[in-house]
């Protein structure tokens, strides 16, 4: 099989800044000459939304080109793949009908692992050097099937009074999910929405920080600050580097998107 790298983020808190981190660390990628592919998991769209404007999107989730339709198939996702107008970067569109995704899930046989069965062909086929997705803010079995999906997990994590609120049960959630996935491995926690003069950021490092070392759970180096930038972007549609690549979230993105690559090719 292709090396073919896949990475998820997740959080079951929401506003972690998971769709944020996963477009933004994808366009760096694609920057780097890397081929990427993004995969939106979320009924709420904001992947999508960070790469088309809201009528296409719309029309992707009113169709039955998206992730929610191949899933219930179970269809290879080969031919749901978008093209976005950036280079080296392409999009599996997600559908609100996802927020039914569990129910359809649940008389599926090996439902943990439709997901992956549907990328099987894309990574094999070697075109992709990062395969990114998305995951909405919980979790069940459509979260259990992109964490066996996936090689690695990155953990946005907000830093905020309320940001830690709820990782042990994600990190309990992993560990249940690596019985039927060994190969899944925690690629590190990653700190959004930092405002160094509040003392809930130094709060919520110190904690991270001691997890690292009682648990080896990694925390990435680089953080990303509060940047009014992001929400300019979002509103344009585009990922905060295509925004304004000079903006200050922008380049913290573009050193956490090295740190990431580094740390996964180790």
């Amino acid at each position: 099989m292709a090396d073919t790298k896949t990475i998820c983020f997740a959080n079951n808190k929401g506003g972690s800044g998971k769709s944020t981190t996963c477009s933004s660390l994808a366009y760096a990628f694609s920057q780097m000459g890397k081929k990427v592919l993004v995969v939106d998991g979320d009924m709420q769209l904001n992947l999508s939304l960070a790469f088309f404007d809201e009528d296409t999107v719309l029309s992707f989730a009113g169709g039955e080109e998206n992730l929610y339709y191949a899933i219930k198939g179970q269809k290879d996702l080969t031919p749901y793949v978008k093209k976005t107008e950036y280079e080296n970067l392409s999009l599996i569109p997600s559908s609100t009908l996802m927020s039914g995704i569990e129910f359809d899930l649940f008389t599926k046989w090996q439902r943990e692992f439709i997901l992956r069965q549907g990328l099987e062909k894309i990574r094999s086929s070697g075109e992709y050097d990062y395969i990114l997705i998305d995951s909405p803010p919980t979790l069940g079995c459509w979260v259990m099937n992109i964490l066996c999906a996936s090689d690695f997990l990155i953990v946005p994590v907000e830093a905020s009074p309320w940001g830690l609120f709820g990782l042990a049960n994600m990190f309990e959630f992993c560990e249940q999910v690596r019985k039927i996935s060994p190969s899944l491995t925690i690629l590190g926690v990653a700190v959004t929405k930092v405002n160094e003069r509040k003392n809930y950021f130094r709060q919520t490092v110190d904690v991270l920080t001691d997890m690292e070392e009682e648990r080896g759970i990694h925390l990435f180096r680089n953080y990303v600050r509060v940047d009014s930038s992001v929400e300019h972007a979002q509103d344009d549609s585009k990922p905060v580097m295509a925004y304004k690549r000079t903006s200050r979230a922008a380049l913290e993105y573009l050193a956490l998107a090295k740190e990431v690559m580094e740390y996964a090719h180790r």
